[in-house]
């Protein structure tokens, strides 16, 4: 597929027409058939209720291979015995994934995971192109435009209207073409070993969870200034968080952030007065009304201690350094310039040179100069890939002796 072939032009509809979803034991063969009975790689893609739901599962997985037709996935239909027939039937194939870590985690836990991997969108963030997002890729290379209207929308609604379900079969129409148009480019590069090696590493990709108590993240919090307000916006938040967990929905559409705050820093006075505030809405607001007053009562009748500062874990946030720990910084700031002048050099963007948590680590710890071999062990230990430690070693244990010297 070349631009010439394909002159620019809108698509709202898969080649094959929207196919149906499977969601049956015989549509499942039919499906698991027509895939191992196709050629090359497969396209694989998957659409969340992120915003509706707690859990961010899958509640579709597209996949195409070959010359077939897209397979429209219901996951919620089947049980672990028949996405282990589906793993014994595609696990062995390279899968083709675009932002491969929004997906990984949800098909993991499906008990799905690859054999190999191709990421068309760290693919062409490592070309260092203009857009890198599925149809900006798709329009700059093919001219082909796809309207990205349904990303965010309720995909555990069932039945899926025919519009969501086009939309989605075209998330894996062209992904096979895209993969070799960006592994030529990779070729022509020259970067087609590093993408390799940043491939693999995305293979086991699980979040990362952020360390420290969740419900300081409460947008606003800084406007709860004493212990009593903390209190309140702590048992509001772990309240609304355990409902909907225990229902499978979004906590913000409980309740959302400004009502928790809402509720932290006016003296309401009872159940009432509570849901009378402007900002304390939302749809669990009057549903589960006893909910949240028995929360604020819980607060304030507590003496427990509670830091109004937020308390560190492991290493401070940098902005903080050139204050309170000025040789970490002087040591971040010359690293860093030394790291865009590599990126720059290669065409790459500095973040994927090297992650900047990773540069941020050894910064802050290393706090006598170290050899270019020392860096290097630390950096793998890390989770830099060779590639990334071949190219940054040397430089940033340059970096680190000039700025002990300057």
């Amino acid at each position: 597929m070349n631009v010439e072939d394909h002159p620019s032009h809108l698509v709202v509809q898969p080649a094959d027409g929207i196919p149906p979803v499977v969601a049956t034991p015989r549509g499942l063969d039919e499906a698991m058939r027509r895939l191992e009975g196709a050629d090359g790689p497969l396209a694989l893609d998957t659409e969340r209720a992120s915003g509706f739901r707690y859990h961010d599962n899958a509640y579709l997985v597209q996949m195409r291979r070959g010359d077939e037709p897209a397979v429209l996935l219901d996951p919620v239909a089947f049980d672990g015995e028949a996405m282990a027939e589906l793993q014994s039937v595609i696990g062995r194939q390279e899968w083709v994934l675009h932002a491969a870590t929004q997906d990984l985690p949800s098909l993991h836990a499906l008990g799905l995971s690859p054999a190999a991997l191709f990421d068309t969108e760290l693919g062409a963030r490592l070309l260092n192109l203009p857009h890198v997002g599925l149809g900006g890729l798709l329009d700059d290379l093919f001219g082909i435009h796809l309207k990205k209207e349904h990303s965010a929308a309720d995909w555990s609604r069932r039945p899926l209207p025919e519009e969501w379900l086009a939309y989605a079969a075209l998330d894996v129409e062209y992904l096979v073409e895209l993969r070799d148009e960006v592994e030529r480019l990779l070729t022509d590069q020259g970067k087609l070993e590093i993408a390799r090696q940043e491939f693999a590493a995305e293979m086991d990709f699980e979040p990362r969870q952020k360390p420290g108590e969740p419900w300081r993240r409460t947008s606003g919090i800084t406007a709860a200034r004493t212990p009593r307000q903390l209190r309140i916006v702590r048992e509001l938040w772990n309240e609304r968080d355990a409902l909907a967990r225990q229902r499978d929905l979004s906590p913000h559409r409980l309740i959302p952030d400004r009502a928790i705050m809402a509720a932290a820093t006016n003296a309401v006075r009872n159940e009432h007065e509570l849901l009378a505030l402007r900002e304390f809405n939302g749809r669990g607001a009057h549903s589960e009304l006893r909910h949240w007053w028995a929360a604020v009562q819980r607060a304030r009748a507590s003496q427990e201690p509670i830091s109004v500062r937020v308390p560190h874990e492991g290493v401070p946030h940098h902005r903080s350094w050139v204050r309170q720990h000025p040789e970490a910084d002087q040591r971040l700031r010359t690293a860093r310039s030394a790291l865009i002048e590599i990126a720059e050099a290669h065409d790459l963007p500095v973040e994927n040179l090297l992650q900047p948590r990773v540069l941020r680590e050894l910064a802050w710890e290393t706090s006598e100069p170290i050899d270019a071999a020392e860096v290097a062990t630390r950096l793998a230990e890390l989770g830099a890939r060779p590639w990334q430690t071949e190219l940054t070693a040397a430089p940033i244990a340059e970096a680190f002796r000039e700025a002990a010297s300057a």
